[in-house]
């Protein structure tokens, strides 16, 4: 269930009062929501949930030890705390001890919407059925999954830490495949507000495609002028080229030396011009777009934080012992990241491409080369190829071998970015990408 910030601070409250630790921090979380699956047009599974989970960490000295409970009665909770102490006294001490944070000021963000905590089966079914009608009538395959949530978390500590913060999302993927298996598209959007979630439009952008790409012909591998869909560039559940380069942005594994952010003698690349002049990223809890938690994971504060201006590096994240240990900047990492972009949109980027290769979506991606972010994977789900402005035809899928860094420095153009992923990403013309070989997936 949602606690209010009453009921989850009196729970942490009482946990903290059973505590005879030096250190003790508890922090509650609870989520509710559901889901429902379909595949070849037909409901496949449907399902709720419903869960509250109380984490406690207690210290003595250096050693810690952490206990998880989901029943809330007194004698769960102090048992819940005992155990946590009992794992404390017996833990090594900790070489990257750094003690746990004070009272803290946290930015209000728009994190949760009434619209989607209030989702219902009924809703999720008729989502579900605007798709599924529309393939039905198009006479293709549809195979989704809607994810909704509405959640919590709430922290507290014995030295005056307290946080609270509601939040929710819905997620929505689809993929559409012809009857003979040689077409295929895809689609997906999330949201924290659903009032602009609208699966039918959704599904008919992936129909769309997988009917455009029967049919396709091969073409030679090698190093073409791309236009990647923000699909194509954060969403995926293995990797993302984007993401890739958003997780590197570590303090410490750049100044160890295991980033394309060290710098050769020691140190790290900040301040430095590593990227396109129009590259700027940013994140910001606050966005109306994609609004965030307004604390990491260790109750640090997030700000609006600048990672990429014109080009250079501008900060890195680092956990609270390495900021220490440097003397740097405390900053943790973002909840989700901005990259600005222009007006335009991919049917503009298609227009101004005189020969290019349209890329819906990445998938199988695994790295190569962690020091210079190189990254392999393959095309799916509608791969095209453009000449004069305009699709001429599908093509078959190809595996790549790119790193986010020469990509960024490849740039044509850049159009309007769109919600993906939880993250706010812009579709990309890029020249000079490199494809190794032809795949016969779809």
């Amino acid at each position: 269930m949602i606690l209010s910030k009453d009921e989850a601070q009196s729970i942490l409250q009482k946990v903290l009062g059973f505590s005879t630790a030096d250190e003790c921090e508890a922090t509650l979380s609870g989520t509710t929501g559901g889901n429902i699956r379909t595949a070849r047009n037909t409901v496949s599974t449907a399902g709720a949930i419903d869960n509250v989970a109380l984490t406690v960490e207690a210290r003595f000295g250096k050693r810690a030890g952490i206990a998880t409970c989901n029943q809330f009665d007194e004698a769960t909770l102090r048992r819940c705390v005992q155990r946590a102490e009992e794992i404390a006294r017996l833990a090594p001490e900790s070489p990257e001890y750094v003690p746990m944070l004070g009272a803290q000021q946290y930015l209000s963000t728009p994190a949760f919407a009434a619209s989607t905590a209030g989702i219902t089966p009924d809703f999720r079914a008729t989502q579900a059925g605007k798709g599924m009608a529309l393939c039905e009538q198009r006479k293709v395959s549809s195979a989704a999954f809607l994810e909704d949530e509405a959640g919590f978390v709430a922290k507290r500590n014995k030295k005056g830490l307290e946080a609270y913060q509601q939040f929710t999302n819905l997620d929505y993927s689809v993929t559409v495949r012809t009857p003979d298996g040689t077409g295929s598209g895809y689609a997906t959007a999330d949201f924290t507000d659903i009032s602009k979630f609208d699966a039918g439009r959704l599904t008919q952008i992936a129909a769309d495609k997988a009917t455009s790409s029967v049919g396709a012909k091969a073409i030679e591998p090698g190093k073409y002028t791309v236009i990647l869909e923000p699909a194509a560039l954060v969403a995926n559940s293995d990797a993302s080229l984007l993401g890739a380069l958003m997780n590197a942005f570590d303090a410490r594994s750049a100044d160890e030396g295991r980033s394309f952010l060290s710098k050769k003698g020691g140190g790290n690349r900040k301040g430095e011009k590593l990227f396109d002049e129009r590259v700027t990223i940013y994140s910001d809890p606050a966005s109306a777009d994609i609004p965030t938690l307004a604390f990491a994971g260790d109750g640090r504060p997030r700000q609006k934080v600048t990672w990429i201006e014109k080009g250079v590096v501008k900060n890195l994240f680092s956990s609270r012992f390495w900021a220490q240990k440097q003397g740097i900047p405390d900053v943790p990492p973002p909840g989700g990241f901005i990259m600005t972009g222009g007006t335009q949109s991919t049917a503009d980027l298609i227009k101004s491409t005189q020969k290019g290769i349209l890329v819906t979506r990445l998938w199988y991606i695994r790295p190569v080369d962690p020091q210079t972010l190189l990254y392999t994977g393959l095309t799916r789900d509608g791969t095209f190829y453009i000449e004069n402005g305009k699709i001429k035809h599908p093509i078959k899928n190809f595996r790549f071998n790119e790193s986010p860094i020469i990509m960024l420095n490849n740039l044509e153009a850049i159009g309007r970015p769109q919600r993906i992923g939880g993250n706010l990403v812009p579709p990309l013309k890029i020249r000079d990408f490199t494809f190794t070989s032809l795949s016969d997936a779809v």
